[in-house]
């Protein structure tokens, strides 16, 4: 007979009886509070049974009061010092604060959302953001949708049951595995490859047109990847001509949609929705949280009678942002309109800000830092699938103390936490994608963390 002892998890009620007593009585949200118990139980039931030591009660009632405070904490403020200006995994695009503003106002008021002020019936859905769109590409019409993905769905849709021909090099894959044939095939459409991945010329696309089985004609700008050496792409004006002589429509996905030339910046020219449309695209497509810098949103502008098309579609409805975004996409659009882009949207703050600028600033965190520290030159990036394989000379902090990984793990488990990278055997934190106010927040949590590592 075996003597061995198998160990159990305390009760679910004796560690409830224990957070009842760490939180000051029963609280109203019983019911949740026993079923994060339960999950603390399973969970220390499974770690017995691995061989783990087991926790005490007062352990468990721990846990489950932080996860039970955890539930309306608010989430936590990311510095990002990584030199990636559109970190796709630390929420995109921060917005300016004209957009927080309005989506702060249209959260906590009511909205003349779809009621015409001056007859007080119900008319067209919010169109601030649209009509400075129109203001801005020179476009008859606009739609601003939930995101770029959505626009492209709803946009390649005009083909019907038709075909869509796409270039071979431009049948790419975007964020989250989604890949511009399968969008094709979700919208009903059959897919038309033509051309080479690496070279396609506007006459690939004649035979698709002259047959009639192409009835749209898609541009997948290539955001997040560069081709180089052997490679030729259509010219945007001889395509739309073919296009259009054939009666098919010109659709010009942009990825994220410059409305400032990069070119003044140091960068490679991206294309702008202006020159596309005025190149003979039918309809441009955008992202609203890259480039643009505002809200995650889809934006879509061109022909007046394919965008009521659009409009009309009854996924449309299914894809459209809700108030508080569509306030903060006006917001950040009207920055354009009125001048104001470049000094007070943070990617283009960013994007512009001078090297002599950020080398003093390094230099005064290093003074401030008290840690073995000395401004280095960097290069950051734009990011989010934008402009690959461009570089912004940049300045930062190299911190070498302790284990490089062990530093940067306190960073980033830091409040804030701040995300930064390892070059070299040192902590490296890029100070382009920091903003200024918060030079005094990142000294403070360098010297946090530098302690706390030794």
């Amino acid at each position: 007979m075996s003597t061995e002892t198998r160990l159990h998890p305390p009760s679910v009620e004796a560690i409830l009886v224990a957070v009842r007593a760490r939180l000051g009585g029963e609280p109203a949200a019983a019911a949740t509070l026993a079923a994060i118990a339960r999950d603390v139980a399973a969970d220390e039931r499974e770690r017995l049974s691995s061989g783990a030591q087991p926790r005490s009660v007062d352990e468990l009632a721990d846990s489950v009061a932080s996860q039970f405070e955890a539930i309306d904490a608010a989430p936590i403020t990311t510095i990002n010092a990584t030199g990636v200006i559109v970190h796709t995994n630390l929420g995109r695009a921060p917005w300016p604060q004209a957009a927080i503003d309005a989506a702060a106002a249209a959260a906590r008021d009511y909205l003349l959302l779809e009621l015409d002020q001056a007859t007080g019936r119900r008319g067209a859905r919010f169109r601030a953001a649209e009509d400075h769109l129109i203001a801005l590409t020179g476009a008859d019409d606009a739609l601003i949708t939930n995101n770029n993905a959505a626009a492209v769905g709803l946009a390649v849709g005009l083909a019907g049951r038709g075909g869509v021909a796409v270039s071979r090099g431009e049948l790419v894959e975007i964020g989250g595995g989604v890949r511009i044939p399968e969008i094709i095939r979700r919208a009903g459409a059959k897919l038309i490859e033509v051309g080479t991945t690496n070279r396609t010329r506007a006459a690939d696309f004649e035979a698709p047109l002259l047959d009639g089985r192409a009835r749209v004609v898609l541009r997948v700008h290539p955001s997040n990847f560069r081709q180089e050496g052997f490679t030729e792409a259509p010219d945007p004006e001889q395509l739309a001509v073919l296009a259009h002589v054939n009666g098919a429509i010109v659709v010009d996905d942009l990825g994220s949609g410059a409305l400032l030339p990069t070119e003044r910046f140091g960068l490679a020219h991206e294309p702008m929705p202006s020159e596309r449309l005025a190149a003979g695209a039918d309809v441009v497509t955008f992202s609203g949280d890259k480039l643009v810098g505002g809200p995650q949103a889809g934006l879509i502008a061109g022909r007046g009678d394919l965008i009521a098309k659009i409009r009309r579609d009854p996924l449309a409805r299914a894809m459209r942002p809700d108030k508080v975004t569509l306030a903060a996409v006006a917001a950040t659009l009207a920055l354009y309109r009125t001048g104001r882009a470049e000094t007070e949207i943070p990617v283009w703050r960013m994007i512009a800000a001078s090297s002599a600028g950020l080398r003093e600033r390094a230099a005064a965190m290093v003074k401030a830092a008290n840690a073995p520290s000395e401004v280095v030159a960097t290069e950051a990036t734009v990011g989010g699938g934008s402009l690959p394989s461009e570089i912004l000379p940049s300045f930062g902090v190299a911190i070498a103390t302790g284990a490089a990984d062990a530093l940067l793990t306190a960073l980033r488990l830091g409040k804030p936490a701040v995300i930064g990278r390892i070059e070299g055997g040192r902590v490296i934190l890029d100070l382009r994608t920091v903003a200024p106010d918060d030079d005094g927040r990142l000294g403070a949590a360098i010297r946090a963390a530098t302690a706390a590592n030794g």
